[in-house]
């Protein structure tokens, strides 16, 4: 007798500011290529400009939240799910923070559900680009940076020479070289900026140099870490850092910041003693802003703060959420990519000798199997409360 069919539910977000969907309608054909059905509560894709009768032309049905949770084997999301009404040997997959939602691992392993979080994925595995959703959104981040720097900023971004004289072009940092950074520092370049990028991982001057910015060396200490993020930083460093960054920030006029370490608050690198060196009208743009702090002090997520001294921050964690139709579509190809790693012949197989199930498989048949958010509850079982 035939197995039935794995069906891939698809939910609506419900985050007060997230327009992103999980899966767009042209990767409901990818999905029942690989043999699985595809149901999708009514309005998941409304934010994201994807109607509801575009999903039904590709094949799924739609469904109402209830029905979502009893028909879907495999849950799709962009956020973080709600446990109550999740069933054991259902598979959740989004965005599940795992080291900084340890609770959330233990709750869903006690509920026997199987937690695939794509912020897990081992980013330094050729095998793994196509299913990184931490890059394509990345990317997407990077841009929008820069278009809200532009469009807060009251001045021109590239030179102009006019009847009335020239303007001059803007100054803009990015602070952090990694995906986000990169594709800020190229954006800003192709607006006319006069770009310069900063990293504390000495590999990443070359990235930077590539984009045609200038370098801003912060310091002769080494902060690589594994898996080509940065570590982070001592007390000692981060206070020379800061003091670096302090003596340079006021130069710019726009100043964008990237940076975050997997696992642990994001770093502050604009204290309040670089905000006071900035003149007024200057623009921060902080894609670390988050519940966990962000790089610049006094920034607030998803809101733009005017400080006394004329500076203005902005709160910019969840910028992919601006430019739904692209960052969903991206995403949406990286979770089919991901399905078709953890699928065989139509059925799941959770393979954990596998690298890439390894990686982003936090909680399978009952228990945490994840061996980082492991070493967290190890370190201290509270946190799993």
């Amino acid at each position: 007798m035939p197995e039935q069919q794995l069906v891939v539910g698809v939910a609506r977000e419900t985050g007060p500011v997230e327009r992103r969907v999980a899966l767009t309608p042209d990767g409901v054909g990818r999905l029942q290529a690989l043999g699985l059905a595809v149901v999708v509560e009514k309005g998941a894709g409304d934010s994201a400009l994807f109607p509801d009768d575009a999903y039904v032309d590709a094949g799924a049905a739609l469904v109402t939240a209830r029905q979502l949770r009893t028909k879907a084997d495999v849950l799709l999301a962009i956020g973080k799910p709600d446990p109550k009404g999740l069933r054991a040997g259902q598979v959740v997959v989004g965005l599940l923070d795992p080291l900084n939602d340890v609770a959330l691992a233990s709750t869903l392993a006690a509920a026997g559900v199987t937690a695939v979080s794509l912020d897990a994925l081992p980013r330094t595995l050729s095998r793994a680009q196509s299913m990184d959703v931490l890059t394509s959104q990345a990317n997407v981040a990077g841009y929008q940076a820069v278009v809200v720097a532009a469009s807060t900023y009251d001045g021109y971004f590239p030179m102009l020479m006019t009847a009335a004289g020239t303007t001059r072009p803007a100054t803009v940092l990015v602070i952090g070289a990694g995906v986000a950074g990169l594709q800020a520092l190229a954006t800003a370049r192709r607006l006319g900026a006069v770009v310069t990028g900063s990293d504390v991982r000495p590999e990443a001057k070359a990235d930077v140099l590539s984009t045609g910015a200038t370098f801003l060396d912060l310091g002769s200490f080494t902060a690589s870490g594994t898996g080509g993020y940065a570590r982070e930083l001592t007390d000692e460093e981060k206070a020379a850092q800061q003091q670096a960054l302090a003596e340079a920030i006021g130069k710019f006029d726009v100043v964008i910041t990237t940076a975050q370490v997997p696992g642990r608050r994001p770093p502050l690198l604009v204290d309040e003693a670089a905000l006071a060196a900035m003149k007024p009208g200057s623009v921060l743009v902080d894609l670390a802003s988050g519940p966990l702090g962000g790089n610049v002090a006094g920034s607030v997520a998803e809101e733009t703060v005017v400080t006394g001294g004329g500076v203005i921050v902005v709160g910019a964690g969840n910028l992919p959420s601006r430019m739904p139709r692209a960052a969903s579509t991206a995403f949406s190809r990286n979770v089919c990519a991901l399905l078709a790693t953890l699928v065989k012949d139509g059925q799941l197989s959770i393979d954990l000798s596998d690298e890439v199930a390894a990686g982003v498989v936090v909680t399978h048949q009952g228990e945490v199997v994840h061996p980082r958010v492991l070493e967290r509850l190890e370190k201290d079982p509270a946190v799993a409360r």
